[in-house]
């Protein structure tokens, strides 16, 4: 269950190569800027749909992809002009934001919620350098945690990482307030050989000498860790029963076989080190900034907290809900909002939404087409037609009466000043037009731009292509007849390829 178009189009099995490069749109627009998926789609095909009457009237590819790139350039200096800019300070603003970006998916009838959860982890995760950039990663450092059971308004950010783990031995303690932490990448166990390795023993006392061997290694290795003074000790791979004993009589907690992006939140947040060899372990390297660490049962799984942290650079969103299929869904629409708040707070730029922007640059364009001169004029306008696409399928969704609202949406723009546009387009509850600004629907300049910048390049990519030649295997008798000949590719040798166009193999 979901309308986000980047999990549909992910699902989907073809194999016509000019669909699977439209699939591809989709992926780059999830990956790049998280939202936008869907018009990605439908502006790439519009524009195809367009260039089919040139080609029919025998303009060449090449002009009319020419002519495309030229609108884009002007599409995209419009844009710039008609967006301003946002305060990051005033949450209000960038609350209406998302919630533009959570209008159209399964969650918005949760309200605020999953703009909350959205803000906060981008707000925790952020970090400015020294130069005033700011880096935020929040595939790596904001962990998504599902949990099926209880309600969905259970669900919220940490301030600090939650892990699917249990300790290792009953008797260490569960709940530790202000832990030192120790984080490990070695093990702590003997280390059997690499290769496979023969030891003959002749003596009963030799056997116990090599247990003991195992045992002074082990204790060595525990004794230099302990020599810090660790509450709770972390690693990424085994620990022995032996090394367990130790840690127990010291009043360690411990905790193995943790996963590596894991243990790279938790340094985030503890402001320990990662340390690969117990000999190498300082006091600096210990993690002090936790508040607390605590152990509880969820359902019926175990988990460790480690919340209260001094400033996490790094968080998990623990969601709760009913079922599988809506954590889910509710997962991706979280993704979502936190990459629009994560491109507004890269490039705090807006414009308005509900189809406005396309409508304005349609009328743009088709002004300035009117002052170009020879053939490039039809490619040009026709840009304008296609970005009519995204009101018009807006204005489809909500059942309004799509010929009447679309000539009144475009009289309404027409009507603006040269230099001025109109924020009037489609309100997508009612189907009437409305002023994008008093209704405060607004989108990020970076998702409108790109997703334009991905439709017309695959456009223009695809109307490159003159054939679509499928490469069948032969078999070798067929080909021993011939003499092992191959087949010729387009590439503009061959008399019958005289403009040497791409050809997709």
């Amino acid at each position: 269950m979901t309308n986000d178009g980047h999990a549909i189009l992910r699902e989907i099995d073809v194999k016509h190569p000019a669909a699977k490069s439209m699939i591809e749109l989709s992926r780059a627009q999830d990956e790049e800027v998280g939202d936008g998926t869907t018009s990605v789609i439908i502006l790439a095909g519009e524009m195809l749909h367009v260039a089919e009457p040139l080609l029919d009237r025998k303009i060449h590819p090449t002009v009319i992809t020419q002519a495309f790139f030229l609108s884009l350039k002007s599409a995209l200096v419009h844009a710039e002009n008609m967006s301003f800019p946002v305060d990051l300070n005033d949450r209000d603003s960038l609350t209406k934001i998302i919630s533009t970006c959570v209008g159209t998916k399964y969650t918005n009838r949760f309200g605020k919620l999953m703009i909350d959860l959205a803000l906060d982890a981008v707000t925790t995760v952020m970090i400015e350098g020294a130069d005033g950039k700011k880096e935020i990663d929040v595939k790596r450092y904001a962990k998504v945690e599902k949990i099926p059971g209880g309600e969905l308004e259970e669900s919220r950010v940490l301030k600090g990482v939650m892990i699917n783990k249990d300790i290792i031995h009953p008797k260490m303690r569960r709940k530790i307030k202000n832990p030192r932490i120790v984080l490990l990448d070695c093990q702590l166990e003997y280390k059997k050989g690499e290769s496979q390795t023969n030891v003959e023993i002749s003596n009963e006392g030799d056997w116990e000498a090599l247990l003991k061997a195992e045992e002074d290694w082990i204790k060595a290795t525990v004794d230099e860790i302990l020599l810090v003074k660790p509450d709770i000790v972390i690693t990424e791979k085994g620990i022995s029963d032996l090394a367990q004993h130790f840690f127990v009589k010291a009043g360690v907690t411990a905790l193995r076989r943790l996963r590596k992006t894991d243990n790279n939140r938790l340094a985030r947040v503890t402001g320990a080190t990662i340390v690969h060899r117990t000999s190498e372990l300082k006091e600096e390297h210990v993690g002090q900034d936790c508040g607390v660490f605590q152990v509880e049962k969820i359902g019926d799984e175990y988990f460790s907290f480690f919340v209260d942290c001094k400033s996490p650079k790094a968080c998990t969103i623990l969601l709760r809900g009913p079922s599988k299929d809506l954590l889910n869904e509710v997962e991706r629409n979280l993704q979502d909002c936190m990459l629009v708040s994560r491109n507004v707070a890269l490039e705090p730029k807006l414009l308005p939404g509900g189809g406005a922007v396309e409508m304005a640059l349609a009328v743009a364009l088709r002004k300035e087409a009117a002052s170009i001169q020879g053939i490039q004029k039809w490619p040009f306008s026709v840009v304008a037609d296609a970005l009519e696409v995204i009101p018009r399928t807006l204005a489809q969704n909500c059942g309004a009466d799509v010929v009447r609202r679309m000539t009144e949406l475009r009289a309404l723009h027409a009507a603006s000043k040269d230099g001025e546009y109109s924020s009037w387009g489609i309100n997508g509850e009612t189907g009437e037009l409305a002023d994008m600004k008093e209704i405060g629907i607004w989108e990020p300049f970076v998702v409108k731009t790109q997703s334009m910048k991905t439709a017309m390049e695959s456009a223009c990519m695809l109307l490159r292509i003159d054939d679509v030649v499928a490469g069948a295997k032969k078999s070798a008798e067929g080909r021993k007849q011939r003499g092992g000949g191959g087949g010729d590719g387009g590439d503009g040798d061959d008399p019958q390829d005289a403009d040497g166009d791409d050809r997709i193999g």
